[in-house]
């Protein structure tokens, strides 16, 4: 004999319990059932808000309870044949007007009872199973009704009774002995104490039923029909990757549902699973899924089972903290304190405490938070005015995420993986809690920060052939729209061969930004600036920690002052930062500085390898030589793609201006080209590769010897053109008097003994930098190691697409 249980959804209307008369149906021709089901669908809930209403003389209560009588008649009009209808129909409006008769003598005392309310309760199973049963019946199917409630004993508890299990055995035992029926079908949740008062069998009391029923006659097994298939990996809402769990073990289910699966409550576990009988979780709406077998013989090997099964959550936590020197070494502490809070019927959710006895703290349900402090504080009075310990401290804004399985066990590494990519994305955690039987490690942390903790660890540790990355690009002008394109031609390669996925989360200009938790596709990226909204740097900076997403980075692919900023706020929320900006990188040196510590403090990346260089890997050399110990002593360069293409260019058949003006065309310089001439860009260069080599240069100690006439400063972009060519004369001056010693121009930036200059210089054939073309950088390193023979980078320097790639590269860096 097998036991089904349907509820929720299931049993919300007419369509759906057609839906469980032919799984029941199909069932039956298998083995013998018993059925139980729950109340239509959110009837209960309305039941006990009706006697709550009637409880303050809120007369809101008799529309409520029209509105659940009008659900069952209409659910009887909709099951069976206008001729068979009445005697339903009868049937409804009788019980009907029991409750409210029940509601109106609540609103006459004012008064509602834990006995009153699981008596008004009782109706919606009670109703539900009745009219079910009728309809198998009208079907010809062998089917007779259960009154459950009445074989199930219970003390006097109400709302939460507990269950006299040999008493209600016999009594289920009788009644399967005495009626033979195929299918027998009864309510769950209800049933009566010993003066055959109703009692309710609290949360997920049908389950429960259903588990009693299945344990008292030894059934093949109990099937758990929702409208999921089975249990799930993560809940579905917060983890769109959450995927069914085939097998998972009765301590495992036991540990996923009391920390929040909601598909199974706790106490539906024990009575089966004492007497060793499986249980299926299906799905009504898809008969034919696998479900969830939960068992103590499961199918799978341990090789084959994966460390963890699931992921859980509970929302709406308090913690409450109890501390004071005077509990170090008295025993009876920790038992004064649960004996007070069991006294107030609180649950213990959690229950940590450090080793130096010094505290003890505790997870409750947020709404019982006021209670707790009361009853502790009151339990403890003597010892806080006797400042022995001090007034219970509470948190509330809190969530539990637990993660569950039996191969966690002697399993090393399993909390470090665990505790390092939530670190990694900047969840602080507030308290952990770990049994001794190894198979659970729970967490609480801020609710806000909730659902990215579930995706985070979901995919540490059940999707890691793909990472999902988030990336929110600041800038959409040459560089940006080249870094976005490679990021759609690429992105596929990467999946195929590297396991990641990039998002592009976010856009952003200095006039719109849209944001797609789900990624901007290439379609919509094309006109996204008509679909976003304003922006600014400080608003795209906020949205993004609001969305609060895992494995997050910021792309700042501008010139913009603004932008660097924010960075400070993302890193703190652990965003990984990837800049092509050069501004904060060269800015006040201490400002530098906070911003490398407080990446490294938040377990995050603060990328800015194009700073200097485009793609060349410029600041990767000098980390490198650092981390291994040796010791830049100097650098001399041509750190400008844009002034080595100009002076590679301007040999004395074209005049200057018109030499710069193909270098912006060519999207050499930046929009404003007197940037890159006057030396301010190679100033920040150097600056940036002596703070990274380890030596802290301010800017105003760089020595700029310019080659631009002052004039050429002022203005605008068109008149600082229109002056080149005004000073045509002094440009030639410059080129000729190097080529009257038999040399080239070039602007270097050099370093050494601690202190940096940039400049126009005369450059010898002989030289590294000689034979540099177009827009080509060099980089010539003296360091302990490489002293007889300097380390050279040398490469493009300048570039979209170059400077897109190196930009590229650090996002991958950064992951």
């Amino acid at each position: 004999m097998k036991v089904l249980k349907f509820g929720g959804t299931s049993v919300a209307h007419s369509q759906n319990i057609l839906l469980v008369k032919n799984i029941i149906k199909s069932e039956s021709l298998k083995s013998k059932v018993v059925v139980i089901v729950s109340a239509l669908h959110g009837v209960t809930d309305q039941l006990i808000k009706a006697a709550e209403y009637a409880s303050v003389k809120d007369e809101s209560y008799i529309q409520i309870v029209q509105n659940i009588e009008e659900k069952h008649i209409s659910l009887v009009k909709e099951l069976f044949p206008i001729a068979e209808q009445s005697s339903w129909l009868s049937f409804v409006k009788k019980h009907f007007n029991d409750i409210e008769d029940l509601c109106n003598g609540i609103a006459v005392l004012g008064e509602l009872t834990d006995r009153i309310k699981d008596k008004i309760a009782s109706y919606g199973e009670f109703l539900s199973s009745n009219i079910i049963a009728a309809k198998l019946k009208q079907e010809k199917l062998d089917c007779i009704w259960m009154n459950s409630a009445e074989l199930i004993r219970t003390d006097s508890n109400f709302t939460n009774a507990k269950v006299d299990f040999d008493t209600t055995e016999k009594n289920i035992i009788r009644f399967l002995d005495e009626n033979q029926n195929r299918i027998i079908i009864g309510p769950g949740f209800i049933a009566h104490d010993e003066k055959n008062n109703a009692t309710t069998l609290g949360r997920g009391g049908s389950d429960y039923t259903a588990s009693i029923i299945a344990g008292a006659i030894h059934a093949e097994e109990l099937q758990i029909w929702t409208d999921v298939s089975g249990m799930m990996t993560a809940d579905p809402r917060l983890a769109s990757n959450a995927k069914p769990i085939s097998e998972i073990s009765y301590h495992e289910a036991m540990e996923l549902s009391h920390f929040g699966a909601k598909v199974l409550y706790p106490p539906s576990i024990q009575p089966v699973m004492v007497k060793n009988i499986n249980l299926i979780i299906k799905n009504t709406f898809d008969p034919e899924a696998q479900g969830t077998l939960i068992s103590h013989q499961l199918k799978s090997s341990e090789d084959e089972k994966q460390i963890a099964v699931g992921i859980s959550n509970m929302n709406n936590i308090a913690l409450l903290t109890l501390e004071g020197s005077g509990m170090v070494g008295i025993p009876g502490i920790s038992a004064k304190l649960f004996q007070c809070l069991s006294q107030e019927k609180i649950n213990i959710i959690l229950i940590t405490q450090g080793s130096s006895e010094h505290s003890i703290t505790i997870a409750i349900e947020e709404k019982e938070a006021l209670r707790a402090e009361n009853a502790i504080n009151s339990t403890f009075a003597d010892d806080i005015n006797l400042e022995r310990v001090y007034a219970v401290k509470i948190e509330t804004g809190l969530s539990i995420v637990a993660i569950v399985g039996e191969n966690m066990k002697s399993r090393s590494g399993v909390s470090a993986k665990m505790f390092g990519c939530l670190g990694n994305n900047g969840i602080n955690i507030r308290a952990i809690a770990q049994g001794s039987s190894e198979r659970n490690i729970s967490i609480v942390i801020s609710a806000k920060d909730s659902k990215k903790a579930v995706n985070v660890l979901h995919e540490e540790f059940f999707e890691s052939e793909i990472k999902q990355i988030h990336l929110y690009i600041s800038g959409t002008g040459n560089v940006g729209s080249k870094l976005i394109q490679q990021i759609y031609d690429q992105n596929e390669y990467l999946k195929e061969n590297f396991l990641i996925n990039l998002r592009i989360a976010g856009i952003s200009n200095s006039r719109h930004m849209l944001f797609s938790d789900q990624g901007i596709s290439k379609e919509n990226y094309l006109n996204w600036n008509q679909q976003g909204e304003k922006a600014s740097a400080r608003e795209f900076a906020d949205e993004i920690i609001r969305r609060n997403l895992r494995n997050s980075v910021f792309v700042d692919v501008t010139a913009s002052p603004d932008i660097p900023e924010v960075y400070e706020s993302l890193l703190k929320r652990s965003v990984n930062i990837v800049a092509c900006n050069k501004i904060a990188a060269s800015s006040d040196f201490k400002k530098y500085k906070t911003l490398k510590n407080t990446a490294r403090n938040h377990s995050c990346k603060f990328y800015f390898e194009t700073n200097v260089g485009a793609g060349l890997p410029v600041i990767g050399t000098i980390n490198d030589l650092i981390k291994s110990g040796d010791q830049i002593q100097s650098i001399k360069a041509v750190l400008s793609g844009t002034l080595n293409f100009v002076f590679n260019n301007y040999e004395g058949s074209r005049i200057f201006s018109e030499v710069v003006a193909q270098a912006q065309k060519e999207g050499y310089t930046e929009p404003d080209p007197r940037l890159d001439l006057s030396g301010t860009d190679v100033a920040r260069k150097i600056l940036i590769l002596a703070r990274e080599a380890g030596y802290p240069l301010q800017f105003e100690e760089i020595e700029n010897i310019g080659f631009l006439p002052e004039e050429c400063m002022q203005g605008s972009v068109d008149n600082f053109y229109e002056k080149l060519t005004v000073y045509e004369e002094h440009f030639k001056n410059l080129l000729n008097k190097a080529k009257a010693e038999g040399k080239i121009l070039k602007y270097v930036a050099e370093f050494e003994d601690g202190k940096a200059k940039v400049g126009l210089q005369h450059i010898a054939p002989e030289s590294d930098l000689f034979h540099l073309y177009g827009k080509d950088n060099i980089v010539i390193f003296k360091t302990l190691r490489y002293s007889e023979q300097p380390l050279v980078v040398k490469g493009a320097g300048a570039g979209a697409d170059v400077t897109a790639s190196g930009v590229f590269a650090d996002i991958i860096r950064s992951i």
